[in-house]
């Protein structure tokens, strides 16, 4: 395992769990809003999946499990890949608290066991997670690995907008659009936290990219690239927050 993805490791399993429950509800309270409406839970995602049932998805730095309960209960057969166990401990008890089963595979992204290779139908990933990889292309290839032949990969990230600009509110440094360069941050949540709590917490270790380095990185990972789209910042529909990127391997 890299230094880097350890630094990262160490960064999610600090109150990770405490989190997930003051902020999004204990798994038993979460999981009856998620039972109500699973599809409402995925968000404007539900547009980027033709069916559920019987679909294998691999769910990439799947967190908390908020989006791959929903995608069990809809029916897929769903694999996290995630590097904290704090996150596997919350989405555990959600998928219990659901009454549905979701696997759950803490480790490094980019070290997946090779049993893994060739057998997803949909590789998802959503909420922020590009930036926790140095190497995109690297990040890229072992997607391409993990999907079957005629399987897709939907890619949800923040826009590289963000680079320039808090347009999110996350609380991260504003930089050149252009830079490549890799720098320690605080955790997406750390803002949730008091002053105390939040100068202790470990920082992450995150590259942020452009449009065209994602675009360049599917299509040389050896991806057919169906889709690019973009979508407003939750704080000012005005600008780009959000994209997503369609692509297959054929």
């Amino acid at each position: 395992m890299k230094d880097y993805i350890i630094q990262n490791k160490c960064a999610w399993e600090y109150n990770a769990y405490e989190f997930w429950v003051e902020h999004i509800g204990a798994p038993a309270e979460r999981a009856k809003k998620i039972k109500e409406n699973p599809i409402k839970q995925l968000k404007r995602y539900s547009a980027y999946f033709d069916t559920y049932k019987g679909v294998k998805i691999a769910n990439i730095c799947g967190s908390c499990g908020k989006k791959a309960v929903p995608l069990a209960l809809l029916g897929a057969d769903v694999t996290v890949f995630d590097i904290s166990e704090d996150n596997k401990r919350y989405a555990s008890e959600l998928a219990d608290a659901a009454r549905t089963h979701i696997n759950y595979e803490v480790c490094d992204v980019l070290d997946i066991d090779e049993k893994y290779y060739n057998r997803f139908d949909v590789m998802f990933m959503e909420g922020g997670v590009l930036h926790y990889f140095h190497d995109i292309n690297e990040f890229v290839r072992i997607m391409y690995r993990l999907l079957k032949v005629g399987g897709k990969m939907i890619c949800s990230d923040f826009h590289p907008f963000t680079k320039i600009s808090d347009i999110l509110n996350l609380e991260q440094p504003a930089m050149s659009y252009f830079s490549t360069e890799i720098f320690d941050g605080e955790m997406a949540h750390a803002r949730f936290f008091d002053d105390e709590t939040r100068s202790k917490m470990p920082k992450c270790s995150y590259r942020k990219y452009t449009v065209s380095e994602i675009i360049n990185a599917v299509i040389a990972g050896g991806f057919v690239l169906k889709r690019f789209d973009e979508h407003p910042a939750w704080t000012n529909e005005n600008v780009p927050g959000e994209f997503t990127v369609v692509a297959v391997k054929e």
